[in-house]
């Protein structure tokens, strides 16, 4: 696997291997890597000729007093992970080259950020369009691979290849989960044994939601389902059924159906969803 730091190395692999017809896949990370990331290279690998993946913990979609100093990072065994998992390319910038100084260029994706994290976590998917757009415009790759658990973030990220008229495909691939049925996530390593039990909850929460829902139950009484299943030691920020393409609440059982969760237990917080309907 090559190991690439700069814009100028890496355009030149690119350039180099479109040459040769090859198609170029992208996964981009912040790194801490675990099944659920691997898995995303091995769609890309899928997809395309020649997978890269990105490491870059991005500061802008972090917002004040957020665990941007304490997000985990495993940079050596990242390496390893991506290595075993057949990526092709590793790039990981120098923040000096992705946020020069004086920048002062941003991308903010309207409508979808407005509620559930765009209104929990202020200026975060401008933070997260705008590092998405500049790798995007730095890889140019021709198919992208995200990961379904962010679901907010990859309809943002949609909403921006198609406004933006980016030449890419966008593919999603379902969440990983543990054998307990917790989704697979960086933050997870900073859940206590009893926190992470109670965190089982959202889970159960989720496939109550979707039964629910395929049984014929009412949009409302699949929220209360989900509310009621989560556990009392979260503080819960939102658990809801919602529209999957555009993040506003769902009205209709013909609407692309989403449960969404995000809450917080001890110093960490979490977020999951679970499609539950794709409409009737």
């Amino acid at each position: 696997m090559k190991i690439v730091e700069s814009i100028a190395g890496l355009r030149d692999v690119v350039r180099l291997k479109r040459r040769s017809g090859a198609r170029i896949g992208f996964v981009p990370t912040m790194g801490y890597l675990h099944a659920g990331h691997l898995s995303l290279v091995s769609a890309s690998r899928s997809a395309a000729d020649y997978t890269i993946a990105s490491i870059y913990v991005n500061p802008t979609q972090f917002a004040l007093g957020e665990d941007l100093s304490r997000y985990p990072r495993d940079p050596g065994g990242d390496r390893a992970k991506l290595e075993a998992a057949g990526c092709d390319l590793l790039y990981m910038p120098a923040q000096e080259e992705i946020y020069p100084e004086g920048y002062g260029t941003f991308v903010d994706v309207e409508g979808v950020t407005a509620r559930y994290e765009g209104a929990f976590r202020p200026d975060h998917f401008r933070g997260v369009a705008t590092i998405v757009a500049k790798l995007f415009m730095i890889v140019a790759p021709e198919v992208a691979v995200f990961g379904q658990k962010d679901a907010q973030q990859v309809a943002v990220v949609r909403r921006m290849i198609a406004d933006l008229h980016f030449d890419i495909e966008l593919l999603v691939c379902p969440t990983m989960r543990d054998p307990d049925g917790l989704a697979m996530s960086s933050r997870n390593v900073y859940l206590s044994a009893n926190e992470r039990e109670e965190a089982l909850s959202i889970s159960r929460g989720l496939r109550a939601a979707k039964n629910a829902i395929e049984s014929g139950a009412s949009i409302q009484d699949a929220e209360n389902m989900l509310r009621r299943a989560i556990s009392p030691a979260f503080a819960v920020d939102y658990a809801d059924i919602i529209n999957a393409a555009t993040f506003q609440p769902a009205v209709s059982l013909n609407d692309p159906l989403l449960a969404v969760f995000a809450g917080r237990i001890g110093s960490t917080r979490l977020i999951d969803n679970m499609p539950v309907g794709a409409g009737r």
